[in-house]
């Protein structure tokens, strides 16, 4: 059973690549057994995480490599040298395996100079919710990765939510809205709920509330298809309160806000992928 699975591996074990792992495992794609991560000897959570999980967990990158035909590079932009140095520098390693980074702001060029010359590389921005297999994901292709390989790629993706393949001078901006769009969907659904407490609601209640209504409405434009503006109109009745509401956050900025949010986050990516990551 286990012989047809993917062997994953994965270069560093945090919070990304642990819903990563969950999902592959929960979308049949792997088992645990199937699975084996590197993480540095510090972060002994990550490596009891993987270790629940059924997986081996080491505290060196090379062996991951050897063991495995997928690798998922999964640490800071700022280790990303640093872990696959270990790999190019290896003399008994055979590196020609697919290799996905979901390190923000490497870009491919960089990733094919730090790994030995026959890998294959994609880069990969996918979002936590993949945990949940609701995450959305994009990916770009390297210069020795071939249609098997983005095939692969699409499988695995898909497997925890949506996949899209977009060209690499997307990317900063892909990373500020879905790669760190949960985080401020969460501060929506947060305040929505202390909203709802403030006027009365007991607060599991309230969560409940916010979280399902961000859920549906999501998939109200998602499945429809229609412009959320068309949408937002068909709940505005005229001198309703939905349309109170709106007003005040117009008058607060929040669409404002939310795009500079996209603007900030997109210009910090672009200050990581402009700097040097081998300092």
């Amino acid at each position: 059973m286990t012989s047809n699975l993917l062997k994953i591996g994965f270069i560093g074990g945090g919070k990304m690549a642990q819903a990563m792992a969950k999902g592959f495992i929960s979308a049949g794609l792997a088992k645990g057994e199937t699975m084996i991560s590197s993480c540095h000897p510090s972060d002994l959570a990550s490596a009891k995480a993987f270790k629940e999980l059924g997986a081996e967990s080491l505290f060196e990158n090379v062996p991951v490599v050897k063991k495995s035909d997928v690798i998922i590079v999964s640490v800071k932009p700022s280790v990303v040298p640093i872990a696959l140095g270990d790999i190019k520098k290896a003399p008994d390693v055979k590196a020609d395996k697919l290799f996905l980074s979901i390190a923000m702001g490497v870009t491919i060029k960089q990733l094919e100079q730090f790994l030995p010359s026959e890998s294959r590389v994609v880069r990969v921005m996918p979002n936590t919710p993949a945990l949940v297999r609701s995450g959305t994901s994009v990916f770009v292709t390297g210069s020795k990765a071939t249609e098997k390989d983005a095939e692969i790629t699409k499988k695995l993706l898909k497997s925890v939510g949506t996949c899209e393949q977009v060209t690499e001078n997307l990317l900063d901006a892909i990373t500020a809205l879905s790669g760190s769009g949960p985080a401020y969907i969460y501060v929506l659904i947060e305040a929505l709920a202390d909203g709802g407490v403030k006027m009365g609601l007991p607060r599991d209640l309230a969560y409940r509330l916010a979280s399902q209504t961000v859920l549906g409405a999501a998939q109200m434009v998602r499945d429809t298809n229609t412009h959320p503006g068309v949408l937002k109109d068909d709940v505005t009745s005229p001198a309703g309160s939905t349309a109170a509401g709106l007003h005040f956050l117009e008058q607060k900025g929040f669409r404002a806000a939310v795009i500079g949010a996209i603007e900030a986050a997109t210009q910090r990516c672009r200050e990581v992928a402009q700097s040097d990551p081998t300092k």
